[in-house]
């Protein structure tokens, strides 16, 4: 096999003996192992590995070698991948023998899918499926609290919330999602709809038609219109002040909420659809106060 074959990375040759551990590498340090002996990580949270990303990295790595190391952790004789899926594969596909690699003790399955979820929520790695998907197999699979997921993560529990209600929309809302043809966005303005018809009926036309976000906030605020509004016939359109003013408050909340001027005054409508919707909704207003 060509040296080629072998290059670690620029730098890392610095940080990794030539006479490497022969895949018996020991916990706490970076070192070299042989790909053979990894298996993947079955607690891996991203679902889908794009082909052209891999053809991507296979080049990267052809020229510079590999600058960043795997996380593996000690099992069975072997080792268990815990981030690095895609390296992994661009390496194997380049009929590479060994890996950088920092190996670590993890000593549960609930650690080992908390780094491998921390890992790809700082490379920002996750689509937001998949990132709710993790979040959800993590407070599921460990019995924590979304209090207790959102610690772990370092992520605030509103934020935790928000990408749960993901998992609620439909499956072919949730698959546009996925691959990209509607952004989170549109996702959760359309997530201000109670009914799965009428959240596919909007989904269905916004992904036609290329809406913007803003276009799909407007047809669920005419859909979520009350009846007896409907009824009067009103056909002035809302000042722009209004709906920007709605916009604002729902992204700062994360659902739906209607401005409703009268007067000098009016009224604020903050929606929510679940007990822990509400409850997410209350957090955010005790962390207001502190």
């Amino acid at each position: 096999m060509s040296s080629k074959s072998n290059r670690l990375g620029r730098g890392l040759e610095a940080l990794i003996p030539q006479a490497d551990s022969g895949g018996d590498a020991e916990p706490g340090r970076l070192d070299t192992v042989l790909i053979s002996r990894i298996r993947t990580n079955p607690r891996q949270p991203r679902m889908k590995f794009d082909p052209a990303r891999i053809e991507e990295l296979k080049q990267s790595i052809s020229e510079n070698g590999v600058i960043q190391p795997v996380t593996v952790r000690r099992v069975d004789g072997g080792f268990e991948l815990i981030a690095g899926e895609r390296r992994l594969r661009a390496v194997t596909e380049l009929g590479f023998e060994r890996i950088p690699a920092y190996v670590v003790d993890v000593d549960s399955d609930e650690k080992m899918l908390e780094m491998a979820l921390v890992e790809n929520i700082q490379r920002e790695d996750l689509n937001p499926v998949e990132l709710a998907q993790a979040y959800e197999q993590l407070q599921a699979r460990h019995q924590l609290s979304q209090e207790e997921v959102a610690r772990k993560v370092g992520k605030d529990r509103a934020t935790v919330a928000n990408f749960l209600r993901l998992l609620k929309l439909p499956d072919p809302i949730q698959a546009s999602l996925a691959d990209g043809t509607i952004s989170m966005g549109h996702a959760r303005a359309i997530m201000g709809l109670s009914s799965r018809s009428d959240q596919m009926s909007v989904w269905k036309r916004a992904a036609a038609k290329g809406w913007s976000v803003r276009k799909v906030e407007e047809e669920v605020r005419r859909m979520t219109e009350p009846a007896e509004t409907k009824r009067k016939g009103k056909t002035e359109k809302r000042s722009s002040f209004f709906s920007g003013a709605e916009d604002r408050v729902r992204s700062a909340l994360g659902t739906q909420v209607r401005i409703r001027p009268s007067g000098k005054g009016g009224r604020i409508e903050i929606l929510y659809f679940s007990q822990d919707e509400l409850d997410r909704i209350l957090d955010l207003f005790d962390r207001l106060q502190d």
